[in-house]
């Protein structure tokens, strides 16, 4: 569109829904811990072993992903996930998109309470990694797999490898190998599908 000097109107645009929404949430999340001393944190947008009568346990499975144990922790993640984000939303759709963020979520929850019992585990850091190796595939066609994948895989899985033996914090490694699983398998599958869709689809 232009205006009437001829001069093109810019617009902000709602171009990335999931990704969005997702990072409203987050901040949200941590606006809500940081007001409540950490309280909202531990009872809702963070995960750890629990009663399995209890329906909060299932609810912290996805919602332990929006919360963030502070601002930087909260920065450091939206960065990653606004920048790689609306590209794959573009790719693959809001509702892939979404799909990688709940299936990351419950996973990394799982094997954190299974086995981490006495660790909270909070943020969005799986979700991160799920989304760097997921974009590494967005060139993948059958039968092949791409250079930079093999690049970022290993230079990933290092790096938390050495500083999951070599570094003591509060960060869960593991939570970010199996993001980093969860988006390369499921990367796998939704170019698999687009494959095949596409030698199904008859020429014009």
């Amino acid at each position: 569109m232009t205006g009437a000097n001829g001069i093109p109107r810019l617009r902000v645009t709602f171009n990335a829904p999931t990704v969005l929404i997702f990072v409203a949430a987050c901040t949200l999340a941590t606006v809500l811990g940081q007001l409540s001393a950490d309280r909202l944190t531990i009872l809702l947008f963070a995960t750890y072993r629990s009663s399995l009568l209890n329906p909060l346990t299932y609810l912290r499975l996805f919602t332990h992903v929006l919360g963030h144990n502070g601002w930087e922790h909260l920065f450091g993640n939206m960065i990653y996930i606004l920048l790689l984000g609306p590209l794959l939303e573009e790719k693959y759709g809001s509702r892939n998109l979404m799909q990688v963020i709940a299936i990351t979520a419950v996973v990394t929850g799982i094997i954190n309470s299974l086995f981490f019992p006495n660790q909270a585990l909070c943020g969005a850091s799986g979700v991160c990694f799920a989304m760097i190796l997921l974009s590494s595939l967005t060139s993948f066609r059958e039968g092949e797999i791409p250079l930079t994948f093999i690049l970022v895989a290993v230079l990933f899985i290092g790096q938390e490898v050495v500083q999951g033996v070599f570094v003591s914090d509060n960060v869960s490694n593991l939570s970010h190998v199996i993001g980093g699983m969860v988006g390369a398998a499921v990367g796998f599958g939704m170019a698999g599908s687009s494959g095949s869709n596409a030698r199904r689809r008859p020429l014009s």
